[in-house]
């Protein structure tokens, strides 16, 4: 079974890297076929202004000051649409009048929140609250239909046998909200991500990528414009992987004590 899965591994990580090795093929085809680099980099344009950014002390200050405006934006999102979920699925009364909140997030475009935004919010502050904004509706949406979708005859079983709350939680509600758990982390990361670097975009806030991606499309930088969003791609994978790899880590510490 082990075997299998390292082979399954295996396979996915090589199919990615021929589709990644596909994409950069037809981007350089494309770059000179069209011959502009103000229009279109090449990867290799593009590979040498990362490595120019690399050794300004700007580039740092903007990857960490991004990072921890959009990381807590997610948390504060994460806590607040959890505590939002249970409460909803207790209350129904709740649940109604949270409806109207949720349902417009999810339906107005992001930019329109961050132009309303700027009118009350500093521009440090920006990416914050609309990560936040964006990442609330996901988990509540999914929390809360994890938690309808929970086995009743489980909880049955719970409270012939005088089982606590916060073991019946351990043991039989969190093992069974893991994909809804797991689902709204996948999507929550990669929206805060793509809605925070655009409230940076927009609001420039000092120190932040997105300020850095305004200046190079301003100054028409194509290769540094391309740096810079690709690097945005690649953090918001790696921190999906990293807090998803800890939330695997933690369920599996769970069945460990169960």
């Amino acid at each position: 079974m082990k075997d299998n899965r390292i082979g399954n591994h295996k396979t996915i990580w090589i199919e990615r890297t021929a589709a990644i090795a596909a994409v950069l093929v037809v981007w350089e085809i494309a770059a000179r076929m069209l011959d502009q680099k103000i229009l279109l980099a090449s990867p290799w344009d593009v590979l040498l202004a990362f490595g120019e950014l690399l050794h300004t002390p700007e580039f740092y200050q903007a990857v960490a000051g991004s990072f921890l405006h959009i990381a807590q934006g997610f948390l504060l999102g994460l806590l607040v649409g959890s505590i939002c979920a249970v409460i909803s699925a207790k209350v129904h009364l709740i649940e109604i009048l949270l409806w109207p909140y949720m349902a417009a997030v999810k339906a107005a475009p992001v930019a329109s929140f961050i132009i309303l935004c700027l009118v009350w919010l500093s521009p440090s502050g920006l990416s914050v609250f609309i990560s936040f904004l964006i990442v609330v509706p996901v988990v509540y949406t999914n929390l809360l239909n994890g938690i309808r979708d929970l086995d009743p005859q489980m909880k049955e079983f719970a409270e012939c046998f005088g089982i606590r709350p916060w073991k019946r939680l351990i043991g039989i509600d969190l093992p069974q909200l893991r994909p809804y758990i797991v689902s709204s982390f996948e999507i929550a990361i990669g929206m805060a991500w793509k809605a925070g670097i655009a409230a940076e975009v927009i609001g420039t806030p000092d120190r932040s990528i997105g300020k850095m991606l305004y200046h190079a499309k301003i100054y028409l930088a194509t290769p540094e414009l391309f740096a810079w969003t690709l690097l945005v791609i690649f953090i918001s994978v790696l921190f999906e992987k990293a807090v998803t790899g800890l939330l695997k880590l933690g369920y599996q510490r769970l069945e460990y004590r169960i």
